[in-house]
């Protein structure tokens, strides 16, 4: 019987989500949860890797079972109780035992937040960014990704992947109070691509470079070209879409 599981989690305290030989990662840490409660050794298979520092206000995982779990519910509330304060599990589902996690999710919704001063309740959560900013011409520069589909000016080097074509149909930033966020989504997303993204679109923005020269850099496809990475602290894993009907 195969499982997905749905969670969210604050990634200040985290490595990432993957399991690591040294340090506190959110696979390892809901492994070890899962396989208290359910006795018996469990592995789960993320829909995405976060990287250390980042967050994920929904996030899913698959795992498998021999026999059909008796109460999701019940589990999930044993797994909360259990689990630290910044890691949380929303819902537990039975799903065909072909249905992948990671591959048979249709698209990824990144936002990274900005704001301009120091605020308590964000903080950890949103990257400080004091200078000016010109976001007509930020989002004039996101829309150029829109027309293009490989991202490998913006994808951490040395990166295992076979292509650096990914299909984005949002880019877009949106002010909202005092929080400037940017939206991107895609069917994949690379290595460290929404952060290169974004302090690339800040070099735009604080007039360092033109759309052009943006658009330049995509076609570059060389991470030199592009700017510096914007900190973890700002980016949130917000949604992973999957077909309507992914039920077993």
């Amino acid at each position: 019987m195969r499982y997905f599981i749905e969670l969210a989690y604050k990634g200040t305290n985290f490595i990432g989500w993957q399991r690591q030989v040294k340090g506190r990662s959110v696979q390892q840490t809901l492994e070890e949860a899962l396989t208290t409660i359910l006795r018996q050794p469990i592995e789960v298979v993320g829909s995405s890797r976060t990287d250390a520092g980042v967050h994920a206000s929904q996030q899913f995982a698959h795992f498998d079972l021999e026999k059909a779990m008796p109460d999701a519910n019940k589990v999930v509330y044993r797994l909360n109780s259990l689990l630290p304060s910044d890691l949380a599990v929303k819902e537990i589902f039975s799903v065909a035992n072909d249905v992948h996690a990671r591959f048979a999710a249709t698209h990824r919704r990144y936002e990274y937040r900005l704001i301009r001063q120091k605020n308590p309740f964000l903080a950890g959560e949103a990257y400080i960014f004091r200078p000016d900013l010109d976001i007509e011409e930020m989002n004039a520069a996101a829309a150029l990704l829109l027309q293009h589909d490989d991202f490998e000016s913006f994808s951490k080097v040395h990166t295992d992947v076979k292509t650096f074509v990914c299909e984005i149909t949002q880019a877009e930033w949106q002010q909202k109070d005092e929080v400037l966020t940017f939206v991107v989504q895609s069917n994949r997303f690379l290595r460290g691509m929404v952060r290169g993204l974004v302090g690339t679109l800040l070099e735009v923005g604080t007039g360092k470079s033109t759309v052009a020269d943006f658009e330049k850099i995509i076609l570059a496809k060389d991470r030199r070209a592009a700017g510096p990475q914007a900190p973890a602290q700002g980016l949130f894993l917000v949604e992973v879409g999957y077909p309507s009907a992914i039920g077993g």
